[in-house]
């Protein structure tokens, strides 16, 4: 099954998503299980969402440390963290090690136009030129304590 499941948790726009993408929106952990590829989208508050991601953890977690791809878009890349200063006392997935922090000394959110470089091959960034823009809207960031798995 040549399928991309992409986790509906009820929160951010799905749709959008599956249009880029193609695949199925789904909450059913066997569908996700199933799935060649994951996506898991967000926008919201990090401990509402991990509230709401909490049964499909493990089905999560067993994906990715079985080497299946996964995409984490925004809110869905910061849960891949062990916890975020947006709600004390959540945990997160904790695939890896650190935490997701506010931006200090600028305002927040921050929206608009900024260039990424990359800092290491990734595949995602095949046929993107280098200090390509990107459209961003987020009041954090991951915060690794390995700063050799950001990409960009």
């Amino acid at each position: 099954m040549n399928m991309i499941a992409i986790v509906d948790l009820g929160i951010g726009n799905l749709a959008n998503v599956r249009k880029a993408l193609g695949g199925i929106i789904t909450s059913d952990p066997y569908k996700i299980e199933r799935a060649e590829k994951i996506v898991l989208p967000g926008v919201g508050n990090f401990g509402a969402v991990m509230e709401k991601l909490e049964p499909l953890r493990g089905v999560i977690l067993d994906a990715i440390n079985d080497g299946k791809p996964f995409l984490g878009i925004c809110l869905g890349l910061q849960l891949l963290f062990e916890e975020s200063e947006e709600s004390p006392g959540s945990r997160g997935l904790g695939m890896f090690e650190g935490k997701v922090v506010r931006f200090r000394g600028v305002r927040t959110p921050h929206i608009g136009w900024n260039q990424v470089w990359q800092k290491k091959e990734c595949k995602l960034f095949e046929g993107i030129k280098e200090g390509a823009y990107f459209y961003f809207v987020h009041s954090y960031y991951a915060d690794p304590q390995d700063e050799s798995i950001i990409a960009g």
